[in-house]
C-alpha cells in the first residue's frame, strides 16, 4: 500500500505560477508511473501529466508549454510545476501512481486562479 500527499496548491493571480508536490509513503515510488490529474465541480476528472519510471513525459494538449512534471525518486516525492495559470486551471489536483496492477491516489490540493 502506498500513501500520496500532495501539497503546494493555493489561490494565485492569473499569470502565476504554483508548484505541486507529491508525496509517497514507502520505496516503492520509483516503480510507478506518477501522474497528475485534476476535476473541477461538475466535470470529469482529467488528466493532466505522466512521468514514467523511466523519465518518459506526456501532457495534455491544455498542459503543454505551461506546466512540467517531474519526480525525485530518492526524495519519494513528484511535481507539478505550473506557470503561465489560467481561471480554467482552477480545480482539485489529485496524484496518482499506477504500475498497472495497482494504482493509488492522494486526496487532493486545491488550486484556485482568480482573474
Amino acid at each position: 500500500q502506498v500513501r500520496l500527499e500532495e501539497s503546494g496548491g493555493g489561490l494565485v493571480q492569473a499569470g502565476g505560477s504554483l508548484r505541486l508536490f507529491c508525496e509517497a509513503s514507502g520505496r516503492l515510488f520509483r516503480f510507478y508511473t506518477m501522474a497528475w490529474y485534476r476535476q473541477s465541480p461538475g466535470k470529469q476528472r482529467e488528466l493532466v501529466a505522466t512521468i514514467t519510471r523511466g523519465g518518459r513525459l506526456d501532457y495534455s494538449d491544455s498542459a503543454k508549454g505551461r506546466f512540467t512534471i517531474s519526480r525525485d525518486n530518492a526524495k519519494n516525492t513528484g511535481y507539478l510545476q505550473m506557470s503561465s495559470l489560467k481561471p480554467a486551471d482552477t480545480a482539485v489536483y489529485y496524484c496518482n501512481l499506477n504500475n498497472g496492477a495497482s494504482n493509488f491516489w492522494g486526496q487532493g490540493t486545491q488550486v484556485t486562479v482568480s482573474s
